[in-house]
């Protein structure tokens, strides 16, 4: 992996970011198995300082260069302040990231990124990060997991497509959004639309209207309206749903985030009519993974509410 070396081979990867909890570490875990059964060599490169337990196999840890509790300890930071630090130490040791990269040479690569929200917002040491990695030669793709429960939230849901939207903006890379624990939906509550509303974010005044039925967020219309109208001019922000329990939700979010880095353009697989015409036409065909998830979520609906009519 020469810089800028026009000769070197090209390594394809996704980052996988996103807040807290949304469920990163495991979306890592199950995308290497996942991919190693369709016969994939996958490493997958932990770059959180603060992540110490790993499900899945881990071929390069950023905690061989530097961890989150000791710069806490001997800086004096806090985590905030300390994952910072840490990533601006990467930054500054780039050497090392290349030269631990350089022994899966030909592999596929899966970036499990820190989930401290301002790093992708406005900080730009994992930016950079990024951006060396692609002199390296990587083509890569971010994957940016958001916890399907805040679709029950109105409020909550405009917040995330404002924070998906400046994510996408400031990372710039090809983004995959992804609407994560989808076996845990219906779980949350009831949704106020069709699922599609959510995953292909339609007509977002209807949330707007939905948000002014409540008293709190009635005095607060006029900047609704106004971030809903920023995330619809950029016309950027889409959601591919997953269940990581499911194999064809897998292959829907792997096919996406294919088309997205490039990978499916290239001869390392056989690849089926769907994911060519997927890649020729521009479209993800996660249509149907939508419907089936929209469906049980229906049915589940249904089974309570004639539970609760047979109690009365």
């Amino acid at each position: 992996m020469s810089e800028g070396g026009k000769g070197s081979s090209l390594a394809f990867g996704q980052v996988v970011i996103g807040p807290p909890g949304s469920g990163k570490t495991t979306y890592c875990h199950g995308m290497q198995e996942f991919m190693g059964r369709i016969g994939r060599e996958v490493t997958v490169v932990n770059l959180d300082p603060a992540n110490e337990v790993m499900p899945y196999h881990c071929a390069v840890d950023i905690a061989e260069l530097i961890t989150l509790p000791d710069v806490m300890e001997n800086l004096k930071l806090g985590p905030n302040g300390g994952l910072i630090y840490c990533m601006e130490y990467l930054e500054a040791n780039f050497d090392w990231l290349q030269e631990k990269l350089a022994a899966f040479r030909g592999h596929y690569y899966l970036f499990d990124c820190p989930g401290q929200v301002e790093l992708y917002t406005h900080h730009d040491a994992l930016k950079n990060v990024f951006a060396q990695l692609a002199k390296w030669n990587f083509r890569l793709a971010a994957v940016h997991l958001v916890d399907s429960h805040y679709c029950t939230d109105p409020g909550k849901f405009i917040s995330v497509l404002c924070t998906s939207l400046s994510t996408m903006l400031h990372v710039e890379l090809p983004h995959v959004n992804v609407l994560s624990k989808m076996d845990l939906i219906e779980q949350y509550g009831k949704l106020a639309f069709n699922l599609d509303y959510y995953t292909e974010v339609l007509d977002l005044s209807y949330l707007v209207d939905h948000l002014a039925s409540d008293p709190f967020f009635r005095n607060y219309r006029r900047l609704n309206e106004k971030l809903v109208e920023v995330i619809e001019d950029y016309s950027l922000v889409s959601f591919v749903p997953l269940n990581v329990q499911d194999k064809e939700s897998m292959r829907q979010v792997m096919q996406a985030v294919d088309k997205a880095n490039g990978y499916s353009f290239g001869d390392q697989e056989h690849r089926s009519l769907e994911a060519l015409m997927s890649a020729a036409v521009g479209a993800d065909f996660h249509f149907t993974s939508t419907l089936a998830v929209q469906e049980k979520y229906v049915q589940s609906q249904d089974k309570a509410v004639k539970e609760e009519v047979m109690d009365l």
